[in-house]
């Protein structure tokens, strides 16, 4: 499968994108990991990524699609592939259009994951996580055995600054007004399935019915 997954924060792309790269062994591939592997690597794109980075600039289009170029040429996507936080602007989407174009590969589908709002504000402001390890935590759902503390490394667990109901919506208004002109592209490349759902099995089971798979 070839496969964009869209969808506001806390919609639930990550873990979508886990269960199907397990189901069919494509690779799951993030802008800001690829970044943050070429930087590692110190490739010339790395390079020129981390510049940018470092001055506090975005790293532009052209770079992006340089790097995108490069990891969808690597033995690891022959199987399909997830992309998952790109293309983020109508720009992006075009140049992504004609990358995939020159290496004669076409996507399957983009799938926007269309949560409610409400929805993705609950999921957030009560999700906490452990400052030492990463785990995550959910307050209601999946709370640490002891308050404040978890489970794995007995680490502080916290509520990140992001995850504040202010900041949360400022980074849903964000999305809304960017990322979300896509699907009204992809929509008329005849590519876009919207899957209205909060759950991941139901919007696997969107996708398999989408793809006859």
């Amino acid at each position: 499968m070839k496969l964009i997954l869209l969808g506001a924060p806390g919609a639930g792309k990550g873990t979508v994108a886990k269960l199907l790269t397990k189901m069919d062994g494509s690779v799951q591939i993030s802008t800001g990991d690829i970044l943050r592997a070429a930087v590692a690597a110190g490739t010339e794109l790395g390079k020129q990524a981390e510049a940018a980075m470092k001055a506090g600039d975005l790293v532009s289009d052209e770079l992006i699609m340089g790097i995108m170029r490069d990891r969808l040429k690597e033995d690891d996507c022959k199987n399909g592939y997830l992309l998952d936080g790109f293309p983020r602007t109508i720009p992006q989407a075009e140049a992504l259009k004609e990358l995939l174009a020159d290496m004669g590969e076409e996507l399957d589908a983009v799938v926007n994951i269309d949560v409610p709002r409400d929805v993705i504000l609950d999921r957030l402001t009560t999700r906490r996580t452990c400052t030492k390890c990463g785990e995550i935590y959910n307050v209601k759902s999946n709370p640490p055995k002891v308050e404040g503390i978890c489970d794995k490394c007995g680490g502080p667990v916290v509520q990140r600054d992001d995850e504040t109901e202010e900041a949360i919506s400022n980074r849903l208004d964000v999305y809304n007004e960017k990322t979300a002109p896509l699907a009204g592209f992809y929509e008329k490349e005849g590519l876009l399935l919207t899957v209205q759902a909060t759950s991941s099995d139901a919007v696997i089971d969107a996708i398999k019915e989408k793809l006859g798979k």
